[in-house]
């Protein structure tokens, strides 16, 4: 460690989000914490913990204490449980659900004893509103999340920061509700089915991924559908919203809840599938679209689960102006992507030349 620099420790840092943010964080010394090293990257220590076992938060204790950390960034949490191996629910729960209160009680039990880990940084999700907002909702409005289990362990988390906020001593908390994660690098439940890749684990996949075919998008009759609106945020303006966050001055100890989607205006169902390029087979009701999306899973094909069906016909969508006022001038430097350029990156050739990945750090004033 280089005792003239701070030390942050980074859960989940070997994720997609943490590999984005890390670059950014470099003139820090980083603790990264996961179940496996990231790849190609130096740490300044790395620990192999898995936060589903209750004895993670004494080693936690123990790593906080031996660093001297004074920021915890906390992006350990299982979202697709084909990728990572956790198949088993109760386990996903103890990572995420328990594992996220193991570090928040670590981070209270240093502070009470004299530590001075002075932020928490936690990105939730839009998951938690719910698969059908109201127009778009603002960070008081209820968390309805429901069927599918990334959205459900993301609305109980939500609620453990929320609760647990008053028991960290003297630290700042800050937790965003990002919306779907886009850009060439990332792989989720609606980007997956938009991009119609087979990335099921079964046989039939695996043929499939050696043909190059695509899988339609399943969606019910009615005009309806192609009229829902969706919003999403680049995975880099994440990470620059964090490394932001992270290098703003503390100007408050309460608990800040900040709604975080990319620029401009959502858009239609119909434009998503376009930019996309994606075929779209339309099934007479969600009953019938289900079925497919279960047919797919049982089989292998695909990885999108049946649950997640809610979440890709939905509309859920949010006000964002808590998050303008906080970056103020420094919005469009660190929420760079549009909603719509934000998800025709997902489409970009992942080896090519990102835009930039330049450290958003606050502006001094003048």
């Amino acid at each position: 460690m280089n005792p003239t620099r701070e030390t942050i420790l980074v859960t989940g840092v070997s994720g997609n989000l943490g590999l984005r943010l890390l670059p950014l964080l470099s003139d820090y010394d980083i603790v990264g914490v996961d179940m496996r090293p990231p790849e190609n990257v130096s740490l300044a220590r790395f620990e192999a913990l898995d936060l589903g076992n209750e004895s993670s938060a004494e080693e936690l204790v123990r790593i906080l204490r031996e660093s001297g950390a004074t920021m915890v960034v906390h992006l350990a949490f299982v979202i697709d449980p084909q990728r990572t191996g956790v198949l088993d629910v109760d386990r996903m729960w103890r990572i995420n659900v328990a594992g996220t209160a193991r570090v928040m009680e670590a981070i209270g039990w240093i502070n009470r004893e004299g530590g001075k880990i002075r932020k928490f940084l936690y990105p939730s999700s839009v998951a938690v509103y719910g698969p059908e907002t109201d127009g778009p909702v603002n960070e008081d409005h209820p968390l309805g999340a429901h069927t599918l289990t990334y959205a459900i362990h993301k609305k109980e988390v939500d609620e453990v920061v929320r609760y647990r906020a008053d028991m960290m001593g003297d630290c700042s908390i800050y937790m965003l509700r990002p919306h779907i994660f886009t850009g060439a690098t990332v792989q989720n439940y609606l980007v997956g089915a938009l991009r119609g890749t087979p990335l099921g684990n079964g046989s039939w996949g695996e043929k499939l991924r050696r043909r190059s075919t695509r899988l339609p998008m399943i969606l019910p009759f009615g005009k309806t559908y192609l009229q829902k609106n969706f919003q999403f945020v680049h995975v880099d303006d994440v990470a620059r919203l964090l490394a932001y966050i992270v290098h703003r001055p503390d100007h408050s100890k309460e608990l800040v809840i900040l709604n975080v989607a990319a620029r401009g205006e959502a858009i239609t169902y119909s434009r998503c599938a376009k930019i996309a390029n994606a075929r779209i087979i339309r099934l007479p009701g969600r009953w019938a679209c289900r079925k497919v999306l279960e047919r797919m899973w049982d089989w292998g094909i695909s990885s999108v689960p049946p649950d997640a069906l809610p979440y890709i016909i939905g509309s859920y969508t949010m006000d964002t102006s808590r998050l303008r006022r906080f970056l103020g001038d420094d919005y469009p430097r660190v929420i760079r992507y549009t909603v719509e350029e934000a998800l025709a990156d997902s489409f970009r050739d992942p080896n090519a030349t990102p835009t930039t990945d330049a450290a958003a750090t606050p502006q001094e004033s003048a």
